[in-house]
C-alpha cells in the first residue's frame, strides 16, 4: 500500500502509542482527537491536502488544542449528522460537527432540512487529468487511448461517490464526442477496461494505478498535482485538452447550528485571503 505519511499538524503530533495494520485496520480520513477537540469539521475529502494546511494554521492562529476533522466522501458524513454518529468497524464515533463542508447539492439538501445554515462557496476545481504510473509505461496520452483493449481505467464508484463519478463521466463523454472516440467498452463496466473504486477515490485511485490494478485514473487536477508531489517516483499526470467540460466541481461551507465556540471563526478564516493562497497552491480556485 502507498505510504501517505503523517497528516497531523506539525505542532500537534500525537503523543499516544501508534497501532495500525495497513491491510485491515488503517484510518486515513479521520484526523485529530474527537474527545479533546474544540472544533469539529465534517468535510468531503478531495481537497484534503489544502484542508490540512488550513486547519493547522487556524489552530496556530487561535491557540486551539485540537481540531477534529474528516476527509471522506459526503455520504457517510450526512448519515452521521442525521444519525448522531458513525461506526468505523467496531469503533463508534459520536462526534457532532460544528461546520460542514461538501458539494453544493449536499449542502442545499441539508439546509432545506434545517441541519446547516447558509452555505458559502469554498473552492472549485481546475478540470481533470489522467493519472498514470511514472514514465507512462502504457503510453496513455488522452481519451483516445482509453478505447484500447489493453488499457484499464479507474473511476470513482457511481453509487458511493456519485458527485465525482458524474463529473468524471461527463468529462469522458464530452471529450470522447469531440474526438470521435468510442468508449463503449469503458461505459459497459467491462472489468478488463474499467475498475471502480469502493468508497474513497482520492485514496483508491493512486493505489490502483501505482499497484498496476489500473493503467490510468481520471482525477481532479488538484488530486493529480498532490499525487505527483508526494509520490514523485511512482506517479505522474497527463493533461487533457480541454481539461474538462466547463463545469468545475467544488465544495461549499456552512455552520451546523450555532457553530459552537469556534465554528464561525473557522468559516470566516476559510473564506479569507490566507486560505485563498493555500487552495491555489494546491491547484484549486476560490468559489
Amino acid at each position: 500500500m502507498l505510504d501517505w505519511g503523517s497528516e497531523y499538524c506539525p505542532s500537534a503530533a500525537p503523543t499516544g502509542a501508534l497501532w495500525h495494520h495497513a491491510g485491515t485496520n488503517l484510518v486515513l480520513d479521520f484526523h485529530g482527537d474527537p474527545a479533546r477537540a474544540e472544533l469539529c469539521v465534517f468535510s468531503d475529502g478531495n481537497h484534503h491536502m489544502a484542508l490540512l494546511e488550513a486547519v493547522c494554521l487556524f489552530r496556530e492562529r487561535h491557540g486551539i488544542e485540537d481540531v477534529f476533522y474528516t476527509t471522506t466522501p459526503p455520504g457517510p458524513l450526512v448519515a452521521a449528522l442525521k444519525e448522531g454518529g458513525l461506526r468505523l468497524g467496531n469503533l463508534m464515533l459520536g462526534a457532532t460537527p460544528h461546520v460542514f463542508i461538501g458539494p453544493a447539492f449536499v449542502l442545499e439538501r441539508l439546509q432545506a432540512q434545517g441541519r446547516v445554515g447558509t452555505a458559502r462557496p469554498l473552492f472549485r476545481s481546475r478540470g481533470n487529468v489522467l493519472l498514470v504510473r511514472r514514465r507512462n509505461p502504457k503510453g496513455v496520452h488522452g481519451v483516445g487511448d482509453l478505447a484500447r483493449d489493453d488499457v484499464t481505467l479507474f473511476l470513482s464508484n457511481p453509487e458511493t461517490e456519485q458527485a465525482s463519478y458524474r463529473g468524471y463521466r461527463r468529462t469522458l463523454d464530452t471529450l470522447a464526442a469531440r474526438e470521435g472516440v468510442d468508449l463503449a467498452g469503458v461505459t459497459e463496466a467491462d472489468p478488463r477496461r474499467i475498475r471502480y473504486g469502493e468508497r474513497i477515490h482520492h485514496r483508491e485511485a493512486p493505489e490502483a494505478v501505482a499497484s498496476g490494478a489500473a493503467d490510468c485514473a481520471l482525477v481532479y487536477h488538484h488530486l493529480g498535482l498532490r499525487y505527483e508531489r508526494i509520490f514523485p517516483d511512482l506517479l505522474e499526470t497527463v493533461a487533457l485538452e480541454p481539461p474538462g467540460d466547463g463545469e468545475p466541481v467544488g465544495s461549499e461551507i456552512a455552520l451546523v447550528g450555532d457553530g459552537g465556540p469556534w465554528g464561525q471563526a473557522f468559516v470566516d478564516y476559510m473564506l479569507g485571503a490566507e486560505v485563498d493562497d493555500i487552495y491555489r497552491r494546491h491547484g484549486m480556485e476560490r468559489g
